[in-house]
């Protein structure tokens, strides 16, 4: 079993800045993709930003230039540093790592943090 614990949320003004962190901990000998996805109330989650295990990263086009996805494979860690958030970035924000497992690949999921931008 997987664990994905993320920290980092909270409360900041529009134009502030928030680093969101997720360590991953349980049976894992490797983790393959990761990444952040958003829920905001009434809307379905999206995918927010993604990296692969050779720092390969994707992000959607509404955070390209503002939000920097990174990864720390020796301690099973992603994080996702937000830079000039918007009140539309307001969400929870929930980590997602691929795992190899005895039976193939699983999809783990985090709590969720909640970011909040105020106007």
């Amino acid at each position: 079993q997987v664990q994905l614990v993320e920290s980092g949320g909270g409360l900041v003004q529009s134009g502030g800045s928030l680093r969101l962190s997720c360590a991953a901990s349980g049976s894992i000998f490797s983790i393959q993709d990761m990444g952040w996805y958003r829920q905001a109330p009434g809307k379905q989650r999206e995918l927010v930003a993604s990296i692969t295990t050779g720092d390969k990263t994707n992000y959607a086009d509404s955070v390209k230039g503002r939000f920097t996805i990174s990864r720390d494979n020796a301690k099973n860690t992603v994080f996702l540093q937000m830079n000039s958030l918007k009140p539309e970035d307001t969400a929870v924000y929930y980590c997602h790592a691929l795992v190899p497992g005895s039976r193939g690949i699983y999809s783990y999921w985090g709590q969720g943090t909640q970011v909040t931008v105020s106007s």
